[in-house]
């Protein structure tokens, strides 16, 4: 479901499978002690492996960017398959963080935003 990376002050969330309630109360805690034990400030979310998302999940991803913003930090998407970019699109969290096509192109821009 998930496996974490910190490059410099990003911490990278690679996730996978289904993000449905069932894995909702692990990934919250998972990535609190990720960003914890890292100290990152900026969160990437690459979704590349991703098949489904569902409003549970999109309640963890909406809380971990206000913690993220709430250091003055930003949040990023990567790899977004089609179909879950329909509910993020929907849930308007791309109205308060970028997508990026690429790991590294999320990387290599987070935190640059204007505004």
């Amino acid at each position: 479901m998930l496996t974490v990376e910190c490059r410099d002050q990003t911490l990278i969330a690679r996730l996978a499978g289904e993000l449905d309630l069932q894995v909702a109360d692990a990934l919250r805690a998972e990535l609190d002690k990720a960003l914890d034990d890292t100290g990152a400030v900026n969160l990437v979310f690459n979704l590349e492996n991703v098949s489904f998302v569902d409003s549970s999940c999109l309640g963890v991803i909406l809380g971990r960017y206000k913690r993220v913003s709430g250091k003055r930090g930003s949040m990023a998407f990567a790899a977004v398959p089609p179909r879950v970019r329909r509910v993020l699109e929907f849930s308007g969290l791309f109205r308060i963080s970028k997508e990026f096509p690429t790991e590294e192109a999320a990387l290599g821009n987070i935190g640059k935003e204007v505004g």
